[in-house]
Parts: C-alpha cells; sequence; structure tokens
C-alpha cells in the first residue's frame, strides 16, 4: 500500500473471520481513488497521470540514489586530488597515478549506459563536468557517443546544457590532435562496431541542432551550448570565458573547485593545438551563419539584439560573418542590426548622408546591446565604419565619453580613427577630459592615447589630454601626476581626500569581528583603471612616453615604496622593466633609484617581488652595488619573513670574502639565464612546427609505458661512488641513503690513492671472497656523521 494512504495509530490484529471477509478483496484489487482536500469543490477530479508522459525536469529518468551517493564520493575524491596536486613519495617504481587510474575507470564502468540519467540529474551533472577535463581521447569519444541523438533534449535543460557546454569545450583539445594526426589506439570489436572520431561527432551533432536553430538561440540554456559549438567551429571569432558563461554562471562554477585533470603531471599541459581545426568546421560554420539568416527576418534580428539571453549569441554570429566575408553583404546580419548602413554604402550617394537611426542609438545605450555594437564596431567593413561614425559618433562625443555605457563604444571606435578622425576627435574631447576622469571613465582617454602613438602623430596633445583630464598645468610640478592617475582622481580631489584622511582620528584597535554595513571605501585607493592607463602611458613609443616616466621618476621614495607594495599599482614597474619602448637608462636609473631602500621594499609579498624583477634586470655591477648597500641591514632581511627570499639571491657570505667568486658566479647566472630564455623560444617556436603530442593508450598500455620510461630513466642517471660501492655491495635489496657532505671532503693526492689501491689490493680477497667493496662501504658509513638528527638518545638507568 502506498505510504500516503497508510492511517495512523496502532496496528489491529484481524480475527480469522475478518481475514476470511477481506479475501476476495484482496483478490481483486482497485486503486482506490485519491483523496481530495475538503477546500476544494467536490467536482474537480485531478488527471491521471501517464507513466510515460515526459517529464522536463527528468527527460530520461531519475537517478538511483546509490548510484548518486557514490558518484557524491567521487566527486569529493576528484577534488581532494585537484585541489592537492603536490607529488606523491612513494616508490620511483610504481606510477603515482595508477592509484588515481584504477579509481577513475572503476567510475566510468559505473556511469556507463547511465550518461544521459546523470547528465540531467543536479548533483552528478557536475561531476561529470569534472570528469571530462580527466578522460582521454577515446573515453571522450564513446562519452560523446552515449550522448549522440538527444542533444535537442540535452541543450535545453538546465543541468544537461552545462554538461554539453563542457563536452563541446574539451573535444577541441580532441580535435586538434586529430586534425595533426594524432590518434588513440581503439579497441576493435564487431559487436559494438566502429566507433565516429571526435570530429566526425561533432559534425554530426552539428547536424542534429542544425534544423532546431531558432529554438535554441532563445534558449535560457540552449544559448550557451550554441555559443561553445560556435567557438568550437571558428576559434578564431573569441576565445574568452565571458562569450561562454554568464556572471552568475562563473560565479556559481568558481564555487565547485579547479576543473582541470587529475592525471595531469608537472611541466606538461594539454593545451596542445585547441585551435587546429578541420577544413569542414569552417563551412559548417557558415551554414550556421546562412540558417539565421533565412530563418529569421530583420524585425527578429533586432529583437535578438536587444535579448539578454540572444545577444551574446547574435555577437559571435557577426563575428564568424566577419571572419567568412559576409558581412560587407546586403540584408547580411550586421546590416539589419545596423537598420541598412552596409546597404547604404552599396547603393547611397557619398554626399548625402542617410538618416540616424533611433534603434542602433538605443543600443549604443544598452547595458546589453552595447556589447554588441562593439563588435560592429570593431569588425564593420571600412565604409561602414565611417558612414557610422559620421551618423552616430561625430559631434556626439561630448556626451557620449561620459556615458557609463557609451564611453566603452567609443573607445572602440577610436581605435579605427584615420589621422584626420582622430584630430576631429580630439578637438571635439578635449575640453571633456576633465568631466571623464570626475566620473571614473578612463576608457576613452586610454583609446585615444594609444591610437595617437600608434600613428606616430600629436605627441605633445597625449601628454596636455593627460594634465587636462588630472588638472595639472602644463608648467606646474606635477609629483602627484602618477598618484592622481592611480587613484582615478583629479589634483583637486585627491589633494581634499589627502587632507579629509589627516585630518580623520587613527582606527580603534579593537577591531569588529561581526561587523556588518559596507566597507568602508579609501578614495585614494589605487584602482585598476587607474593602473592600466599608466601602464598604456608607459607602452607608448619613447615621443609620446616622456612626461610619464619623468613623473614617475620624480615620485617620493615614500611614494615609490607605496605603490611597489600595491597589487595593483606596481603593475607599472613590471611594465616598465619589460616594455621594450622604455630606454634601457632611464630602467637603469629606475633600479638605482631603490638602492638604500631595498630593505624597505623587500619587506612585503608584493614589494619582494618587484624587488626580483629589478634584480633580475641588473647587470654584475649593478647588483653588487644593491649587495653592498644591503649589507649593514643583512639581520633585518634576515629576520623578515619576504626578505629573507629576497636575500638569498645576494649571497652576501661569498661577497664578503671572496668577491671576484660572487661576480664571476652573478655573470654565469645572467648568460644562462639568456641563454635558457632563447633555448626556450627556440623550443616553442619547433614545437609548434612539428606535431608533438604522442597517441593516447589504453589504460594498461600507458601505465606499463609510463614504468618503462621510469625505469630506463633510472638506469641512465649517472651514480656516484658511494652509490656503485653499495650497489656491488649490498646489491639493490635496500634503499639506498645519501651520504650528506662526503662530497665536499678534501680530494686526496694522487700518491696517497695509488697507496689505497695497492692496500686495498693486497687486503681485496679472503678466503675467495671480494670484500673490497664491503670494506669501502664500511669506510663511508665511518666517515658519515656521528649524530643523528630528530631521535632523541636513550637514558640508561642506573642500576
Amino acid at each position: 500500500m502506498p505510504k500516503e494512504h497508510r492511517k495512523r495509530g496502532k496496528k489491529h490484529k484481524k480475527s480469522q473471520q475478518e481475514e476470511e471477509w477481506t479475501e476476495p478483496a484482496q483478490q481483486e484489487y482497485h486503486e482506490p481513488e485519491p483523496q481530495l482536500d475538503d477546500a476544494g469543490p467536490s467536482w474537480i477530479r485531478p488527471a491521471a497521470k501517464d507513466p510515460n508522459e515526459f517529464n522536463p525536469e527528468a527527460p530520461f529518468g531519475y537517478v538511483d540514489a546509490d548510484v548518486k551517493a557514490y558518484f557524491r564520493t567521487v566527486d569529493l575524491q576528484m577534488r581532494d586530488w585537484q585541489d592537492n596536486k603536490a607529488a606523491e613519495e612513494g616508490d620511483e617504481d610504481v606510477d603515482p597515478n595508477e592509484e588515481r587510474r584504477l579509481f577513475f575507470v572503476a567510475a566510468l564502468n559505473e556511469m556507463r549506459e547511465k550518461e544521459k540519467l546523470l547528465a540531467t540529474d543536479p548533483d552528478c551533472s557536475v561531476v561529470l563536468e569534472r570528469m571530462l577535463h580527466s578522460m582521454d581521447d577515446f573515453v571522450r569519444r564513446v562519452f560523446f557517443d552515449s550522448l549522440a541523438g538527444s542533444f535537442e533534449v540535452l541543450s535545453k535543460h538546465r543541468f544537461g546544457s552545462h554538461v554539453v557546454q563542457t563536452l563541446f569545450t574539451v573535444a577541441g583539445e580532441t580535435i586538434g590532435r586529430e586534425t595533426r594526426g594524432v590518434l588513440p589506439s581503439v579497441p576493435t570489436d564487431a559487436d559494438v562496431g566502429e566507433l565516429r572520431t571526435c570530429t566526425q561527432l561533432v559534425l554530426d551533432a552539428c547536424e542534429e541542432l542544425l534544423p532546431v536553430l531558432p529554438s535554441l538561440i532563445i534558449d535560457p540554456f540552449a544559448s550557451h551550448v550554441l555559443r561553445a559549438i560556435l567557438l568550437l567551429l571558428s576559434p578564431s571569432s573569441a576565445s574568452t570565458e565571458e562569450a561562454l558563461r554568464s556572471k552568475k554562471s562563473s560565479s556559481w562554477k568558481a564555487k565547485q573547485g579547479a576543473m582541470k585533470s587529475v592525471f595531469e603531471e608537472k611541466g606538461k599541459g594539454r593545451a596542445d593545438g585547441q585551435k587546429i581545426v578541420p577544413p569542414q568546421f569552417s563551412e559548417l560554420s557558415r551554414r550556421f551563419v546562412q540558417q539565421l539568416q533565412e530563418s529569421h527576418d530583420g524585425n527578429e534580428i533586432r529583437a535578438m539584439a536587444a535579448s539578454s539571453v540572444a545577444s551574446p549569441c547574435l555577437k559571435i554570429f557577426l563575428e564568424i560573418e566577419a571572419d567568412q566575408d559576409l558581412g560587407d553583404e546586403r540584408d547580411s546580419l550586421m546590416d539589419r542590426v545596423t537598420m541598412g548602413l552596409i546597404t547604404s554604402t552599396k547603393t547611397g550617394d557619398g554626399d548625402t548622408l542617410p538618416e540616424p537611426s533611433d534603434y542602433v542609438g538605443t543600443l549604443l545605450r544598452d547595458p546589453t546591446s552595447s556589447h554588441l555594437l562593439e563588435t560592429i564596431v570593431s569588425r564593420s567593413p571600412p565604409k561602414a565604419f565611417d558612414l557610422a561614425w559620421q551618423l552616430y559618433f561625430n559631434t556626439k562625443l561630448a556626451r557620449l565619453a561620459a556615458h557609463p555605457v557609451a564611453n566603452f563604444v567609443v573607445a572602440k571606435a577610436l581605435e579605427r580613427l584615420s589621422p584626420e578622425q582622430i584630430t576631429d576627435a580630439y578637438a571635439e574631447l578635449k575640453d571633456v577630459w576633465h568631466r571623464s576622469i570626475q566620473t571614473s571613465r578612463t576608457g576613452v582617454l586610454r583609446a585615444f592615447a594609444e591610437r595617437v602613438a600608434s600613428l606616430g602623430i600629436m605627441a605633445d596633445e597625449v601628454s596636455q589630454s593627460v594634465f587636462s583630464a588630472f588638472g595639472f598645468e602644463a608648467d606646474a610640478e606635477k609629483t602627484t601626476l602618477v598618484l592622481c592617475i592611480l587613484s582615478v582622481l583629479t589634483k583637486e580631489d585627491y589633494e581634499s581626500a589627502l587632507k579629509a584622511k589627516s585630518k580623520k582620528p587613527p582606527p580603534a584597535t579593537q577591531s569588529h569581528k561581526h561587523h556588518r554595513g559596507p566597507k568602508e571605501i579609501d578614495p585614494l585607493q589605487y584602482k585598476t583603471q587607474g593602473s592600466i592607463l599608466v601602464q598604456a602611458l608607459i607602452k607608448m613609443p619613447e615621443s609620446h612616453n616622456k612626461f610619464i616616466l619623468d613623473a614617475i621618476h620624480d615620485l617620493s621614495m615614500e611614494h615609490k615604496i607605496a605603490i611597489g607594495h600595491d597589487a595593483t599599482g606596481s603593475r607599472i614597474y613590471d611594465v616598465l622593466l619589460e616594455s621594450p619602448t622604455v630606454p634601457p637608462r632611464v630602467k637603469r636609473q629606475f633600479v638605482m633609484d631603490f638602492i638604500g631602500h631595498y630593505h624597505e621594499l623587500v619587506d612585503d609579498r608584493i614589494g619582494s617581488r618587484v624587488g626580483d624583477r629589478c634584480w633580475s634586470f641588473s647587470d654584475t655591477y649593478l647588483k653588487e652595488k644593491i649587495a653592498r648597500s644591503l649589507m649593514p641591514h643583512e639581520s633585518q632581511l634576515a629576520g623578515s619573513f619576504y626578505g629573507k627570499f629576497f636575500a638569498r639571491n645576494l649571497n652576501l657570505y661569498t661577497l664578503k670574502r671572496r668577491p671576484d667568486e660572487w661576480r664571476n658566479m652573478q655573470s654565469q647566472k645572467k648568460q644562462s639565464s639568456s641563454q635558457g630564455q632563447g633555448q626556450a623560444a627556440q623550443n616553442s617556436t619547433t614545437q609548434q612546427q612539428q606535431p608533438t603530442a604522442p597517441p593516447v593508450e589504453p589504460v594498461s598500455q600507458t601505465t606499463h609505458s609510463k614504468k618503462e620510461q621510469k625505469q630506463s630513466r633510472k638506469r641512465s642517471k649517472p651514480s656516484d661512488e658511494i652509490d656503485e660501492l653499495f650497489d656491488q655491495a649490498l646489491g639493490k635489496k635496500v634503499k639506498k641513503a645519501a651520504l650528506e657532505g662526503l662530497d665536499d671532503r678534501p680530494k686526496k693526492s694522487a700518491r696517497k690513492e695509488e697507496g689505497d689501491k695497492e692496500e686495498k689490493g693486497a687486503k681485496g680477497k679472503k678466503g675467495g671472497k671480494d670484500v673490497s667493496g664491503l670494506d669501502a662501504v664500511l669506510g663511508a658509513i665511518k666517515a658519515a656523521p656521528k649524530h643523528e638528527e630528530g631521535r632523541p638518545k636513550k637514558k640508561h638507568k642506573r642500576s
């Protein structure tokens, strides 16, 4: 009897008469009618549920509780392995991934024939996503093939869409290897049939989804799957995580921990040719664009541009259309979104301009559609861009540059301006720079400086724009210019905030553990927008960046150290030391400015990294000056938690006693590091030219091959004299222990060594047995240190 029809209370034992009376009723059992609540009317009857009815929440059924509990343990174990990537200590002959591989194979066997059920389960779908990153090419193809025929249902499912999206994302690695001809060995089984390649599986899945494209692009779950498919077919369009997932999805994904392979070894990446795709993918992406053009008219396309679900997907369609040279045609997707802008460039007269569209002006100020308009501005044909600039940007920059949304589109448009257009834009913007900084809009100023520098014109106008934006006079003192840019404050606002901070009482020492309410933000705190603007100014050519380099040099040492201790501000020092446009004399002067203050700079988590950058840039002469300036602060560096790591590079002990040896050592390190960088660059170029990925083997064969490789490396490893003596005397039954300090002992003279050899030859054999090796082992043990660290000696009681 169902639980909901059972009655409460103590069970009543039936008598023999009652049992005899109820026997006929038990033989003719009729399903009892559902009891209705007294609140509803008596004529309402619920509809009978069909067991074969489609359930959108579980289209393939529900997962058993035991199976769900098992995969919950699989998820916990894999997360533990991914979070703790430290190498396992153990026998060298045993593969450290052997346990993980066996565990993973057991999970795959349990997953067999339950892939669709697990993909639509709210708990197990995350486990499948985590397992997809650890699958090899063969297992991915098997999993891909198990989902064939159900991609439409899975793509529109709340949890199954994430699994399909991850599957198409990781399939790029497998397809890249298949394109270069690297295929895994597949076991042949006549009963199972032939397993399709991952490339063919993707083509078949796209053929399955192509007829239902109009419903996929407007579905809140399937649109993300469609983005992953388009980025797989055309990886040159946009491969950012922002294009794949929304902010909500990305934040939820971050809480699930790292999604990476549990078998990935140190120093070996898996990003081997992910952007190499077969030629069929280019034709298939063209078919997707044509299908969208044929299935939607202009009004539907423009409605998608304003939709938060379809707009990101339409943005990728526009990029693929531009890559396929389909955007410069009448009635293209770009032409429909821009209200016939492409058609106007082909049919209209060059002297008369068409009327601007209010719809495009709305896209310019909409938080969702402005991203789509950025793509149109960046990828539109030159004639269409010039017409769009005259219609929607020219003579309107004063308002658009300070707008919270439109300023991003203006910054993209400035990157394509010609010298004549950038001159007109400067004349229009030079009076509004100050207002844009007051509203914390630095993107337009940065784009203007970068475009002017790339064209090689208007060097003085760049510095004048920066001075005007932050309220500095051209001939006034500019010691606080960099601080104002980093804080994104005008000079007046910076000075007022500095005075308010000095008058403010110091915070109480007692901290409130459970503090409610928003945290108080320091207006003088360095901001990311300001740091990016300073970095862009430093990267400009020498004729344009001189004013910002002088401003950094004019900073006081206190402010220089404060910038070096800040995670955001210290990035400008990295760019200054790495940028090829900065003269070497400026870099050298920057490093020398810290001499006498390096002990303050490196006594910080971020500052120690800046100190390492300065040290690696310096030559031997400059390194010696830095090291000698730190000799009085040697004890302070040794006691600092972060400074002690910087002090290890100095090697002050050798510099004090053997300065010539120290200089030779530093010059050799500098030379070896430069040679290593050149060799690494050469290896990277040769690796790109040659396919280096080995074919994927089954689990047992891969394990055996790794064991053989480790054994061969172990045999080829050169051994010292002590290891050889232990092998000769005791064999390889016991583990060898390293005897520290034996290699540093003084070597014997040639005459003494000959005498030792003769003595060993005389005493080498006793009773027909060679004991010279054993004597040598005993001598090595006697020469080892007598004390044992970590083991206290036992005290014997007196009797």
